[in-house]
């Protein structure tokens, strides 16, 4: 359908060598797009990343090192690719800190460092708004554009932490109370560059995935199941079409939202 197509655009994603950063340009690729992925000078080249460099030549696949939280690398990119390609079309605002569940480094929560905290809200909304600001600028420019924020299920509810108690951990495993309220505020400033970008064509939309499989112990996959309406984790393919629905024009009409794709988890 050609409301989907995205053929020739340019598209900027951050966090690319992450593990959603190649689902996400893998989409856009399928769809036609030029993407431009952006990730850490010292981020090793995931296989994920690794096997669509293989796949598409550098015209259509382009890797650039800079930390987000760096505003003048941004910009020295964001001037290189004016240059070089154009206008881009789409920005994907992937990158992020998380801690996945664990036996990694644990805190009771009276003794959660606040630098910890910091780091989190650093890249998670500093990050995301310098990126917003830099690359998004020329398409108010343009008159045209779609920004898609990377949210989360905990942008909208608290972690359950039933789904962390069986973890062998002392202290216990506990979701960085930080992470949800980053991207509690990646939400808010999702509504508010929708609402003062509009009218200058350029959409700003959420897109927060539910818990997506990558290599949770079973028991925690059987418990976050349990939790989820459709009785299942995401599987990458979930995250596909609505993303590339966000970023084409058969959203044309559609801003300001937060799209959940969490299996209903949300729902109860």
């Amino acid at each position: 359908m050609k409301y989907f197509d995205l053929s020739g655009k340019i598209a900027i994603v951050t966090g690319v060598l992450g593990k959603l950063g190649p689902v996400w340009s893998g989409a856009l690729l399928e769809a036609g797009a030029i993407v431009v992925g952006i990730d850490l000078p010292g981020a090793t080249v995931s296989p994920a990343f690794a096997a669509l460099q293989e796949q598409y030549t550098e015209k259509r696949l382009c890797l650039e090192r800079g930390d987000i939280s760096d505003r003048l690398q941004l910009i020295t990119i964001s001037d290189r690719l004016l240059a070089q390609k154009g206008t881009p079309s789409i920005i994907v605002n992937n990158a992020g800190i998380d801690q996945p569940p664990g036996p990694a480094i644990t805190y009771h929560l009276e003794d959660i460092p606040l630098e910890i905290c910091r780091q989190i809200f650093e890249v998670n909304i500093l990050g995301a708004f310098q990126v917003i600001q830099i690359f998004g600028s020329p398409m108010v420019k343009a008159g045209k554009g779609s920004i898609i924020n990377i949210g989360s299920l905990y942008a909208s509810v608290s972690p359950d932490q039933r789904l962390y108690a069986h973890l062998n951990c002392e202290p216990p495993f506990l979701k960085p109370p930080a992470y949800g309220a980053s991207k509690a505020a990646l939400v808010n400033l999702t509504r508010y560059f929708a609402t003062h970008w509009g009218p200058f064509g350029v959409r700003v939309n959420t897109l927060s995935p539910g818990g997506v499989l990558g290599g949770q112990d079973e028991t925690f996959k059987q418990k976050f199941s349990d939790r989820v309406p459709l009785g299942r984790m995401a599987q990458f393919n979930d995250l596909l079409g609505p993303l590339v629905f966000l970023a084409s024009d058969a959203s044309a009409y559609v801003t300001g939202i937060d799209l959940k794709v969490d299996g209903g988890f949300t729902a109860w």
